[in-house]
């Protein structure tokens, strides 16, 4: 009987051996972070390079080589993650002090690239991993990246272009890091399954106070950020029509040009990939902070002056002739921060309103007072949104007058925080009218 009792434990380890021989063993977490991303990283380079090389086959780079083809391309794929790319032959010399230039535009379409399969690889590493040990999926997806980054960067350096090692590691890391962290949010459901924090127990336990005041906090930014995405959104339907109304004289660009197939195929993937750099232009457009596009031309509601424009199909839309109404455009912002106002009206309690009622008497000045202050909230944030927004679509190109090219930043989040302010005052105000209740309709 001791003998059987011997045999069991051995006869146990033989049948799990060959039971992880049939089944193989679990890769590790880090391991399968770092193919995950790499996978991510060598799909975008051949999305960039594909079409590079299309142009290239069909004699689109005179007297370039086959390895300068690969750089432009890498270099392409660096600034796609946000890399600037430092010009030195801008000019008529290769010296950097007669002829050099810094090409920092990002071209968000094409950065969506990286970022969506990032996105992801961020999925697949919290479906295979737990929540204690999501960290190593990640450390391993960024650390593959970041050598990636750093491989691309020493490889692509040549006498007319200059890719900082540094800047050629890290800033990747930001487009593919929100990516992963992201994908990584979205399968998990919340931001509690994935970092192991419970939110809403850390809430139970303030004061009423402090979950009043942090219930009017969300609410703000949640309607600062509604105003700016609506605002974002009537940008784009401005944008697509202003583009239908011109198709005309877009083709006409193209006819010129005579880029043949390819050419044509690849300049049109290229306006694409500016796509939503367009739509925050128009956004700043239609504030009256408005965007220049090199030294000296500068478009808004309020003031146009453009001079030379490269031959692009889509500047052919640009907006021209009589623009003296062009000021009436100012007001989709604020019906924004109307819609914003409706919004927290549903949605939010306004406690603000609630303390400052308790400390003056007159209701008309109390209500007035934290109707101002909740329009003043709802506008800064939407205009702290729109310096980021501002800032990532604009740059520099790094040739000639086009050293400046983007929103003014400033002027277009003070305009911008405005109008959503009066917006949402006046949707605050408005909204109750609005609103029907069912029980007392019936």
């Amino acid at each position: 009987m001791s003998e059987k009792k011997k045999q069991q434990p051995a006869a146990t380890a033989i049948n799990a051996a060959r039971q992880r021989l049939r089944t193989g063993w679990p890769m590790p977490l880090f391991l399968q972070g770092a193919f995950e991303f790499l996978q991510a990283a060598i799909f975008s380079a051949f999305l960039v390079v594909i079409p590079w090389f299309a142009v290239w086959f069909t004699g689109g780079f005179e007297n370039r080589s086959i390895e300068s083809v690969l750089k432009m391309g890498g270099q392409l794929w660096l600034l796609i993650h946000a890399v600037p790319l430092h010009l030195l032959q801008v000019g008529t010399g290769v010296d950097p002090s007669q002829g050099s230039g810094l090409l920092d535009f990002i071209p968000l379409g094409l950065t969506l690239i990286p970022f969506f399969l990032c996105w992801r690889a961020g999925r697949r590493i919290a479906r295979a991993s737990y929540t204690d040990s999501l960290w190593q999926g990640i450390v391993g997806a960024l650390g593959i990246y970041l050598l990636c980054g750093l491989f691309t960067g020493f490889l692509v350096n040549n006498e007319e272009t200059n890719v900082s090692l540094l800047a050629a590691t890290l800033i990747p890391l930001i487009p593919a890091g929100a990516g992963v962290v992201i994908g990584a949010r979205r399968e998990a459901g919340s931001w509690g399954r994935l970092i192991g924090f419970d939110a809403a127990a850390w809430i139970a336990k303030t004061s009423q106070h402090s979950r009043w005041a942090g219930s009017y906090v969300w609410a703000v930014l949640c309607g600062g950020a509604l105003a700016y995405l609506l605002t974002f959104a009537l940008a784009a339907a401005l944008l697509s029509v202003n583009l239908a109304v011109h198709w005309v004289d877009v083709s006409n660009v193209y006819q010129q040009l005579r880029p043949g197939a390819i050419g044509s195929s690849v300049l049109t993937l290229g306006q694409l990939g500016i796509m939503p750099n367009l739509v925050l232009w128009a956004l700043a457009w239609i504030t009256g902070g408005g965007f220049t596009l090199g030294v000296g031309s500068t478009l808004s509601t309020l003031e146009t002056t453009v001079g030379p424009l490269p031959a692009i199909p889509v500047l052919a839309a640009l907006p021209t002739g009589d623009l003296s109404y062009a000021w009436a455009f100012m007001l989709l912002p604020v019906f924004a921060g109307f819609m914003a106002g409706w919004y927290f009206l549903r949605v939010g309690e306004n406690h603000l309103d609630d303390w400052v009622s308790q400390r003056i008497g007159a209701r008309w000045l109390s209500m007035g007072l934290s109707t101002v202050a909740l329009g003043v909230f709802v506008g800064a944030f939407a205009g702290v949104l729109s310096l980021a927004g501002s800032w990532l679509s604009g740059g520099s190109l790094g040739i000639g007058r086009f050293t400046e090219v983007g929103p003014d930043i400033m002027m277009t989040a003070v305009l911008l925080a405005a109008e959503v302010a009066l917006g949402a005052a006046v949707g605050y105000l408005i909204s109750p009218l609005l609103e029907h209740d069912p029980v007392l309709d019936r």
